[in-house]
C-alpha cells in the first residue's frame, strides 16, 4: 500500500492490498476498500461503505456520507460499489436510508464525471456514463449501459432502463424504457440509441426489432394498453423487446411518453 502521511485513516477502516491513498484524504470508520484501487487527494471516504477492487476515485470526491434526507436520522446505513470505476474530482455519492432500504449501491465499470451526484437508495448497474453535473436524486435506479449527459437531473424514484441515453441538459421525470433517447429541456423520448448499440455489437436485425418496437410504444398513437398488446406479440421471439415489455410492467412512476 502507498499512504501519503498527511492522509487521516481510521484504525476501523480496512484497505486490501496494493490500495493508493492520497494527501489530505480521510477514510472513516466501517470502510472496506478493495485490493488495486486508487483514492486521489483531499477525498473524503464515510462508513459504513464497501469499495471492491481496482476502483479510481480522483481529489474532492466524497462518498459515503450521509443522505440529503431529513428523515435520516444517523443510522447506519451503506454505500456499496463494485469493482473498475471511475469517480472524478467532486463526485458525491450518498448512503442510504432506512426506508429506501437502507443501502445505495454503485455497480462495475461505471464512468462517473466531475461533479456528479448519486443520492441515498440509489441504484447504478454496470458500465454506465454520468457526465459533468448529473444528478439522480433519491431512489433513482440506472440499468447497465445507461448514458447521462451533463447537467443531466434525474427525478426521485425514476428508472432508467439499459442502453438508454439521457441528452444534455434534459430533466427526467418519469421512467425510460430500454435503448430509447430521451432529450430536450424536459426530456421526451426521441428514437432508439442506435450509435450505443451498435458500439455494443447489437446486430441491424436486432435493432430493427427494437424500432419497430418504439414507433408501437412512442409513435402509433395507440393507447399504452394497446402499444403493450403489440409489444407482447414480438417479445415471443426477441428478448430485446421483452425487456422493454417487463420494464413498462413494473413502472410504478408512469413512462416518459
Amino acid at each position: 500500500m502507498s499512504i501519503h502521511p498527511s492522509a487521516l485513516i481510521d484504525p476501523a477502516a480496512r484497505l486490501e492490498e496494493g490500495v493508493s491513498v492520497g494527501p489530505f484524504t480521510v477514510i472513516g470508520a466501517g470502510v472496506e476498500i478493495g485490493a488495486g484501487s486508487r483514492i486521489g487527494s483531499h477525498c473524503v471516504i464515510a462508513g459504513p461503505t464497501r469499495i471492491g477492487r481496482d476502483n479510481t476515485i480522483h481529489a474532492h470526491a466524497s462518498l459515503g456520507g450521509e443522505p440529503q434526507d431529513k428523515k435520516h436520522k444517523g443510522e447506519a446505513t451503506r454505500l456499496l460499489i463494485g469493482d473498475r470505476n471511475t469517480f472524478f474530482e467532486f463526485t458525491t455519492v450518498s448512503r442510504g436510508t432506512v426506508d429506501g432500504g437502507g443501502v445505495t449501491r454503485v455497480g462495475n465499470d461505471n464512468w462517473i464525471m466531475a461533479y456528479a451526484h448519486i443520492a441515498h437508495d440509489c441504484v447504478v448497474g454496470d458500465h454506465c456514463v454520468l457526465a459533468n453535473n448529473a444528478t439522480l436524486a433519491g431512489h433513482v435506479v440506472l440499468e447497465d449501459w445507461v448514458i447521462l449527459g451533463g447537467f443531466v437531473g434525474i427525478h426521485q424514484f425514476c428508472r432508467i432502463g439499459a442502453h438508454a441515453f439521457i441528452g444534455m441538459g434534459s430533466l427526467v421525470n418519469a421512467d425510460v424504457p430500454p435503448f430509447v433517447i430521451a432529450a430536450d429541456q424536459y426530456a421526451v423520448p426521441r428514437g432508439i440509441n442506435v450509435e450505443g448499440l451498435k458500439r455494443r455489437g447489437f446486430e441491424p436485425e436486432r435493432i430493427a426489432t427494437i424500432k419497430r418496437a418504439y414507433r408501437a410504444l412512442f409513435m402509433s398513437g395507440a393507447p399504452l394498453a394497446a402499444a403493450k398488446q403489440q409489444l407482447a406479440e414480438t417479445a415471443e421471439s426477441s428478448a430485446d423487446v421483452a425487456r422493454m415489455l417487463a420494464f413498462i410492467e413494473k413502472s410504478e412512476r408512469g413512462l416518459l411518453r
